[in-house]
C-alpha cells in the first residue's frame, strides 16, 4: 500500500485528503512521498499522523500497516550475508531495538459542563442517594482498607498517575524539573550534572532534532539503593565528566517517580526496578522519525560498569547518527548556498531597480525642466507680444504735444533715457503723471513714425512699468502710485532720469 501510494498523483486525492496532506506537511515538513503513506495508514487523520510522526509508529498498531515482507527479507539477507561477527552482532542489536514513546503529562484540570436546569432538577433525587451511598462506602473503606482495594482495583493506579505516589502537588513540567533539581541539591549537595530544566517531551524533541543521546534517569526515594546509586555512581567524577563531555552529545533528564510526569514516563518505559537509566536515541535505520531505547540500566551499578554500558549504547548508534548529521550538514550547506545565491540575486535585482529608478527620475527631471523652459519661453514671447501691442495702443491714445504759444498751461520736462539720450517734451499742466510714464514707455514707438491703425488693448494683459522717474538733485522719486498731475508733482519744468527697475528680474531670467 505504501509503495502504491508513492506514485499517487495529488490531483487524484479528494479535497479533504489534500487539505489533510497540506496541514500535515506544514507541521512536520515531511516529503510527500513519505507523508502520503503515513496519512493513508492513519485513515487520513491529521492528528493521529502528526502524533505518530513525532512519537514513532507503534509496532502493534492495528491501523498502521505492517512493513512489506519483501523489504524485511532483503534486509535480513543483507545482514545475514555479512561475514564479520561485529556486523551480525549489530544486526541482532538492531532487531532488538525497542520504540521509545513520547510522553506528554495529562492535564490536572478537566473541563466540566453544567447540565440544564430541568435535567438537574429531575436527577436531584438520584444525586442525593448516590451521595449518601458514596459517603457510606467511603466511611466503610476508611474502617476496612482491604475492602476499598478489593472493590476498586483500578483506582489506585489512576489516582497515582494523576497525583504521584506520595500525593505531591502536581506542577507544570518546567516547575517540576526545577523542584527535582532543587531537592536533589538539598539532599546530595551541589553538583555539576547538566540536568535538563524542562519536561520529558521537550528533552525528547530536542534529542530528536539535534541527533543527541537522551539519557533518562528515574529514581524513587522509597528504594534503599537510590542514595548509594546517586552518591557512588551518578555523582562520581568519571560519570559526571562522561555526561558533560560534548563529544558524547548527551541530554540528561531525571525525575522522581513520586511526580506525575516521572510516574507516567516510568510506566511508558516499563520500569520494573529503580533506580532506572535509559538511553534513547534516534534510529534512522528503522524510520526517519523513530526514537528507540538503545540501553536499559536497571538497579545500581558501579561507576565503571555504568560508563561502559553507556559507552556501548552510544557507540552502537553513533555511526548512523553521523551519517544523518553529514546528510543534514550537506543539506544545510546546499540550503546556505541557495540562500546566498538568492540573496545575491536580490541584491543585484535591487541594484538594477535603483539604477532604473535613478534613470527614470533623471529623465523625468530633464523632461520637467524642458517643459518649464518651454513654458517660460512661451510666456515671455506672449508677454513681449502683448507689451508691443499695448505700447502701440497706448501711443495711439497719447495726446499730442501742446503748442509753444500755450506757455501758461504747459510743463516742460527734460528726460534722460536709459540709453543716455536726452529728450525734451512739453505736457499739459493738468496731465496725469501716468501720461509722463506712458510717453517714456512708448517713446520708441513714437520715434519709429509707423502709422498706428486700429490697435486695441490686449485682453487680459496687466501692464506694469519697468522703470521710475527720479529727479537728480535733490533726489526724489516720482512714484506712479502716488498719482497727481505733472505740474503738482514736478512743477513747471524739471530734469528727470529714467531708472530701470526690471533689470534684476531680467538678470535672474537670463
Amino acid at each position: 500500500m505504501a509503495n502504491a501510494s508513492a506514485d499517487i498523483d495529488i490531483a487524484q486525492l479528494s479535497e479533504e485528503q489534500q487539505l489533510a496532506l497540506q496541514q500535515f506537511t506544514a507541521v512536520t515538513d515531511q516529503e510527500l512521498k513519505d507523508a502520503i503513506p503515513l496519512l493513508q495508514r492513519c485513515q487520513w487523520n491529521v492528528q493521529i499522523a502528526i502524533a505518530r510522526f513525532f512519537d514513532g509508529e507503534p509496532a502493534d498498531d492495528p491501523i498502521a500497516a505492517a512493513p512489506p515482507p519483501q523489504d524485511i527479507r532483503r534486509q535480513e539477507t543483507l545482514l545475514n550475508g555479512l561475514a564479520s561477527p561485529r556486523s551480525s552482532t549489530s544486526s541482532s542489536r538492531l532487531r532488538r531495538v525497542e520504540a521509545a514513546p513520547r510522553i506528554v503529562p495529562q492535564p490536572e484540570n478537566h473541563v466540566t459542563t453544567q447540565a440544564p436546569l430541568i435535567l438537574t432538577l429531575l436527577l436531584a433525587p438520584f444525586n442525593l442517594v448516590y451521595s449518601l451511598f458514596s459517603k457510606f462506602f467511603r466511611f466503610t473503606g476508611w474502617l476496612f482498607p482491604p475492602l476499598t482495594r478489593l472493590f476498586t482495583p483500578g483506582r489506585t493506579s489512576t489516582s497515582a498517575s494523576r497525583r504521584g505516589a506520595s500525593g505531591r502537588k502536581a506542577l507544570n513540567v518546567r516547575d517540576t524539573a526545577a523542584r527535582f533539581i532543587r531537592e536533589f541539591e538539598e539532599e546530595y549537595g551541589e553538583n555539576r550534572l547538566p540536568f535538563f530544566e524542562n519536561g520529558y517531551a521537550q528533552a525528547f524533541d530536542l534529542a530528536k532534532k539535534d541527533l543527541k543521546f537522551f539519557l533518562v534517569i528515574l529514581v524513587s526515594p522509597e528504594h534503599d539503593e537510590t542514595t548509594s546509586f546517586i552518591r557512588d555512581t551518578l555523582l562520581s567524577q568519571e560519570v559526571v565528566d562522561f555526561i558533560r563531555n560534548p563529544d558524547n552529545n548527551i541530554i540528561l533528564w531525571a525525575g522522581n517517580v513520586q511526580d506525575p510526569e516521572a510516574y507516567q514516563v516510568s510506566a511508558a518505559l516499563k520500569c520494573t526496578k529503580f533506580p532506572f537509566t535509559g538511553v534513547i536515541v534516534h534510529t534512522p535505520q528503522v524510520s526517519s522519525t523513530s526514537m528507540s531505547i538503545a540501553a536499559r540500566i536497571v538497579g545500581p551499578a558501579p561507576a565503571n560498569q555504568y560508563i561502559v554500558k553507556l559507552r556501548q549504547a552510544i557507540q552502537a548508534h553513533v555511526e548512523p547518527l553521523n551519517r544523518v548529521r553529514a546528510q543534514r550538514t550537506e543539506q544545510q550547506a546546499t540550503r546556505n548556498i541557495r540562500q546566498q545565491q538568492d540573496s545575491a540575486y536580490e541584491r543585484s535585482l535591487a541594484t538594477d531597480r535603483e539604477r532604473a529608478r535613478k534613470r527614470r527620475e533623471e529623465a523625468e527631471r530633464k523632461a520637467k525642466e524642458e517643459k518649464e523652459a518651454l513654458e517660460r519661453a512661451q510666456a515671455a514671447a506672449k508677454h513681449a507680444e502683448n507689451l508691443a501691442q499695448w505700447r502701440k495702443w497706448r501711443a495711439s491714445s497719447l495726446p499730442p504735444e501742446p503748442a509753444a504759444a500755450d506757455t501758461k498751461d504747459v510743463v516742460r520736462i527734460s528726460l534722460r533715457m536709459p540709453n543716455a539720450d536726452r529728450v525734451i517734451r512739453k505736457f499739459a499742466a493738468d496731465a496725469h503723471i501716468e501720461e509722463l510714464y506712458a510717453f517714456v514707455e512708448c517713446y520708441d514707438v513714437l520715434q519709429s513714425g509707423d502709422e498706428i491703425i486700429d490697435v486695441h488693448e490686449p485682453d487680459g494683459f496687466e501692464h506694469e512699468y519697468g522703470f521710475q522717474l527720479v529727479s537728480p538733485m535733490p533726489r526724489e522719486v516720482y512714484d506712479l502710485k502716488a498719482g497727481g498731475t505733472i505740474k503738482e508733482r514736478v512743477g513747471r519744468s524739471g530734469n528727470l532720469i529714467v531708472e530701470r527697475t526690471d533689470l534684476d528680474s531680467d538678470d535672474e531670467e537670463e
